[in-house]
């Protein structure tokens, strides 16, 4: 078993943190998708959500060098998740908020409450949605973090902000918070989190696409091959 899981480890390419100027400086996680979608080499491709891109992006780099790897199965099904619908925005970054506010330290979990509550009020507006309608796991991340909750209902009291200035500012600073505070986490499976939020953003984001395990794509070694090393081959 555990010569098998290495195996596979080792077939995985060789992930870097930050961007490439061109693929023989390397590679990260949404370079390689910008590659694989056949777009010109970029971290910020036209062919994955610019939030979810962000989601990845923040991910690849706070991941550690030796796990990094393990996200290359995910880069394919990134490609051609994208829409204008300000509902994924929102959705993205309070998916990002639920999963942090748990773990992240005490100085992250008032933004992320705030986060929480916000976004709820915006899908709200957006899908129609009886006001204070909280989802299942909105409201379990707030119970972990009762004082905060607290706090952060008080803070929004009174407050509104539009649906287009959410996406604009408010969504990015989210899934920005988020990823910094699983990432600075007292946990011991950091890595894992972060892997686990993005994975499950992404499958988000099939369902809103409306694709399903039939066309689900995969990672093809000799895809990607010419741009990359296999982490066995890097040294």
């Amino acid at each position: 078993m555990a010569g098998s899981v290495a195996g596979a480890f080792d077939a995985l390419p060789m992930l870097g943190r930050g961007k490439h100027r061109n693929p023989k400086k390397g590679a990260c996680f949404m370079e390689l998708a910008s590659f694989l979608a056949g777009e010109r080499w970029s971290d910020h491709p036209q062919c994955t959500h610019p939030l979810l891109a962000m989601l990845a992006r923040a991910v690849n780099d706070l991941t550690s060098d030796a796990n990094r790897p393990q996200l290359a199965p995910l880069i394919p099904s990134v490609i051609g998740l994208t829409s204008s619908d300000a509902r994924w925005d929102v959705r993205i970054a309070l998916r990002a908020a639920q999963t942090a506010l748990p773990v992240a330290p005490a100085d992250r979990q008032q933004t992320l409450a705030v986060a929480i509550i916000g976004a709820e009020r915006m899908l709200d507006v957006l899908d129609g949605r009886p006001e204070g309608t909280l989802d299942p796991a909105s409201a379990d991340a707030l119970a972990a973090s009762p004082k905060t909750a607290e706090w952060a209902y008080r803070f929004c009291e009174g407050t509104r902000v539009r649906p287009k200035r959410f996406v604009r500012d408010a969504a990015p600073s989210v899934v920005s918070t988020a990823v910094q505070g699983i990432s600075e986490a007292f946990v011991p499976d950091v890595d894992a989190r972060l892997r686990g939020l993005l994975g499950a953003t992404i499958e988000d984001a099939r369902r809103w696409a409306g694709r399903t395990d039939d066309d689900r794509p995969e990672l093809v070694p000799d895809e990607w091959a010419p741009v990359v090393k296999p982490a066995a081959a890097a040294g």
